[in-house]
């Protein structure tokens, strides 16, 4: 990849980013540690993304490095593992912005927060990244060795890292380093991917092919490297516990009763392997029967007689290889289906075995031998008839204080019916008197005229007093 700006420039980390925020970015902010420790911890946190993006998407320094006394030529296709040197400033080189100052003292903070793991102290150790150690044993390191290292340091003997140059910090951290979070994605996804397997052959894998089934499809448009899968191997098996590896086996095993490769399993993965082979030979053989078809027709078309029939009988060949390793891929693929078959009956009965220690061991309760349930059956039938005696028995006591009491179901009947008779009567009544009341406001009253005289009778005069 080039290494100019614009390179870094279609990376949506850097894109996003405004041009005064790079250059504060790009500064050596390493004394702001204690000082402006937001500042501080925002600018660690951006430089670890960016490693990650720039890292995972192949974009790495063009120097080889050496890792167990070996070059790694292919360094540069690593998608886990960065490789911190010098030249890495460099290439960081942004337009308008300059090189990153500073960088050396990042990886270092990096480092101490375990974001970055020394590739030789990631393979070396047996302890898992996620282990913190032994509480006392860090608890003693810091009460008596920080006031031990502060008096070597006032006396010139050794030097916090707070006050070693940018150069001399690059020399204390130069090196290639896994990052822990690209690690875990890849392994997450390899979980993912591999899902429930068939059977024991697909819980075993070479190196080899581990490689070829995984390292293609961890990571979105690209392949991981060969120091990758090590490095992701490696993560698996020490600090998920999902992998078993033994020399160039690598088992899936989630059960600690299988973490163990056996002489099965080794039987299994060279089946395996060998039909794995075969598949790839029959390919092989087949695009060379594709490409002499197209050479003979060629031939033909040109009117080169000789070189078709030479073709020809190259092909009738290709065709009689091809038929006999289709048989033995037959062959094979049957053998591991029956090897397959076997092992995996061999779990069945385990599990049959372990179901029927189970069940032997709750049939041998106490509470379940014969005269213990039988004893128990009688009790509960003794207790049952008693409940329903008790019942029939309160039932008639019932009866017999209402017989003692001169009530008959009879009287109460006809008591009932004549309250239900005299309320509906009372009910008709009241809606009766609604009506008239209704009736009788709707009718306006006569008027009386005074001049009117009773004819009948004589009028009556005023009597004087």
């Amino acid at each position: 990849m080039a290494s100019s700006s614009s390179s870094l420039s279609s990376f949506p980390i850097f894109a996003s980013t405004s041009k005064s925020r790079l250059q504060s970015l790009y500064s050596d902010v390493s004394r702001q540690k204690y000082s402006n420790p937001t500042s501080y911890n925002a600018h660690i946190d951006w430089w670890h993304r960016a490693f990650e993006v720039l890292v995972s998407q192949g974009w790495q320094v063009d120097e080889p490095s050496t890792h167990k006394g070996k070059l790694n030529s292919d360094l540069r296709a690593n998608k886990l593992v960065l490789n911190a040197r010098r030249p890495l400033v460099e290439k960081l080189r942004f337009e308008g912005v300059g090189k990153p100052l500073g960088l050396g003292s990042t990886i270092a903070e990096l480092r101490k927060s375990k974001h970055l793991i020394s590739l030789s102290e990631f393979f070396g150790s047996t302890q898992s990244i996620y282990d913190p150690g032994w509480l006392p044993y860090r608890v003693a390191s810091y009460v008596i060795g920080k006031p031990l290292w502060w008096a070597l340091e006032q006396l010139d003997i050794v030097r916090s890292e707070e006050a070693y140059t940018e150069a001399e910090m690059w020399k204390k951290m130069e090196g290639d380093y896994v990052l822990v979070t690209l690690v875990e994605r890849a392994a997450d996804a390899v979980m993912e991917k591999r899902g429930v397997g068939m059977g024991p052959a697909d819980d075993l894998y070479t190196f080899d092919s581990f490689q070829k089934e995984f390292a293609a499809h961890l990571i979105p448009d690209v392949v991981l490297s060969g120091l990758d899968i090590r490095v992701l191997v490696r993560f698996l098996e020490r600090d998920k516990g999902v992998l078993v590896v033994d020399k160039d086996v690598i088992k899936f095993a989630s059960v600690e009763e299988n973490k163990a490769v056996t002489v099965v399993d080794r039987g299994i993965l060279e089946l395996k392997t060998a039909v794995g082979n075969l598949r790839e030979q029959v390919d092989n053989v087949q695009r060379k029967i594709d490409e002499t078809n197209t050479e003979i027709s060629n031939a033909l078309r040109q009117q080169r007689k000789s070189i078709a029939l030479t073709r020809l009988r190259y092909k009738k060949q290709l065709d009689d290889l091809l038929s006999k390793r289709l048989g033995s891929l037959q062959q094979l693929e049957s053998t591991l289906i029956s090897v397959e078959a076997a092992a995996g009956n061999i779990e069945i009965m385990k599990s049959y075995e372990m179901s029927t220690s189970t069940l032997q061991n709750l049939l041998s309760h106490p509470s379940l031998q014969r005269d213990k349930v039988d004893e128990t059956m009688d009790a509960l039938a003794a207790s049952n008839a008693d409940a329903r005696e008790i019942d029939d028995a309160i039932r008639l006591g019932g009866d017999m204080a209402a017989a003692d009491a001169g009530m008959d179901d009879s009287e109460l009947e006809s008591e009932l019916q004549a309250l239900v008779e005299e309320a509906e009567k009372e009910t008709k009544a009241e809606k009766e008197r609604e009506v008239l009341d209704k009736f009788h406001g709707a009718i306006p009253p006569t008027p009386v005229d005074d001049s009117i005289v009773d004819v009948e009778g004589p009028a009556l005069e005023p009597v004087a007093i």
